[in-house]
């Protein structure tokens, strides 16, 4: 289920990294006097603002969509053609290089990204690196002429290529000349790594169009984790989307399925995150501030409905985007995410029968402002072995679901 409405006007974030977990209520307005654009009193709007919106004059909403958004210059613009050095800002510390050359130019595909760092074009502080690592504010990155890939000749796609393209159709949840959110399956991995031969970034190459632009990843979520993948279709939405995760415009939603019952029923999880490498693992580590490699991580989380105290779904809400962030923080608070590889690690603990021993999380649901105004408002269904698990526990999915009443920051 998906649908695009008008855009909203969000309110400025802030953080607070006082408590590592604290209960949420949901946000209420001053007696003092009525609302701006809306009643005193009562409950904010889910997703505010959404509803508001909607009644603005089409006219004036197109009038001042378009004194806001100026011409978007062509992506071939914005790469540079000779060797540049810039400096990495605040928002991009701890970002890995290549999300880094994502981030900065959009449109550069993957496998050009991993060749200019393998054969040392780009630098950081003078030195070479992998794609892999991490870089820190105020690091200096030397970064070579950049160039599209040439576009490939679209013509008549093979059987394979049609099965893969019948596939992708199967997994869409909203399309549009701009974007596409994909329901992405459990089991099947965003992109490559060693030893992947079948992904979904691989699988984009045969939605090429005419002028052989092929669609972009824009945001990730785990191989085990089925969900809201969006994509984007054209250079000029790849931009867009990419600056609004980067400005935290985008809200998701994610389902999971806990052991026992988390106390407060709604709480705000804030800690540091660093990576932890291993020769057979790496996974992510509860730090301190100021630890190498820390970054902060806040996660708001809701009991949504409680199966006889053993297992709880719970919702879940993503301020920041950090690697396994859900799956570590709830890892933290003492109830792992049930069916995580990594990050489960109650003793002697045993899955009732007949629930599958698989990851239990679902990117429910994004919603994110349209490059050409409006909101995106995706929602993907529960995957297969999730619904399965909702049946024999008897958990309603039609519930109303608490997270909403959460803050944005």
């Amino acid at each position: 289920m998906s649908r695009r409405i008008k855009r909203t006007n969000q309110e400025p974030r802030s953080r607070d990294e006082r408590k590592e977990s604290r209960p949420f209520k949901a946000r209420s307005v001053k007696k003092a006097g009525p609302r701006p654009g809306g009643k005193s009193g009562g409950k904010p709007p889910r997703f505010a603002g959404e509803r508001a919106e909607r009644h603005r004059p089409r006219a004036k909403l197109e009038r001042a969509e378009a004194e806001r958004v100026a011409p978007a210059k062509p992506i071939e613009a914005l790469l540079p053609t000779k060797v540049q050095t810039v400096t990495v800002t605040a928002d991009e510390n701890n970002m890995r290089v290549d999300r880094f050359l994502e981030a900065r130019f959009p449109g550069l595909s993957f496998s050009h990204i991993q060749r200019v760092v393998r054969k040392g074009e780009l630098r950081v502080d003078g030195k070479r690196v992998d794609s892999k690592d991490r870089l820190k504010e105020g690091q200096s990155v030397r970064i070579p002429p950049l160039k599209l890939d040439a576009p490939k000749v679209v013509g008549e796609l093979s059987e394979a290529a049609q099965k893969t393209l019948k596939a992708l159709k199967e997994m869409t949840i909203y399309e549009d000349d701009d974007v596409l959110v994909l329901n992405k399956p459990a089991g099947l991995a965003v992109q490559g790594g060693s030893g992947m031969t079948r992904h979904i970034d691989q699988m984009l190459e045969v939605m090429r169009d005419s002028k052989g632009q092929k669609p972009r990843l824009v945001h990730r979520i785990d191989r085990e984790t089925s969900g809201c993948l969006l994509i984007a279709k054209t250079r000029f939405a790849a931009s867009h989307l990419t600056g609004a995760f980067r400005s935290r415009s985008a809200r998701k939603v994610y389902w999971a399925l806990v052991p026992g019952l988390p106390k407060p029923k709604q709480g705000r999880i804030s800690t540091f995150l660093a990576k932890e490498e291993s020769e057979d693992d790496t996974i992510m580590r509860i730090a301190q501030h100021g630890d190498e490699g820390a970054s902060h991580a806040v996660t708001y989380y809701a009991v949504v409905e409680t199966a006889g105290n053993k297992l709880t779904w719970v919702s879940l809400k993503p301020v920041t985007g950090r690697t396994h962030q859900l799956r570590a923080h709830m890892a933290h608070i003492g109830h792992p995410i049930v069916g995580d590889p990594k990050y489960f690690n109650i003793e002697n603990w045993q899955l009732p029968g007949g629930l599958q021993n698989r990851l239990h999380l679902l990117a429910r649901r994004i919603v994110i402002p349209h490059p050409r105004g409006g909101l995106i408002d995706a929602t993907a269904p529960l995957p297969p072995h999730m619904q399965q698990s909702w049946n024999l526990l008897g958990l309603d999915a039609s519930r109303f679901d608490p997270i909403e009443n959460a803050p944005e920051e």
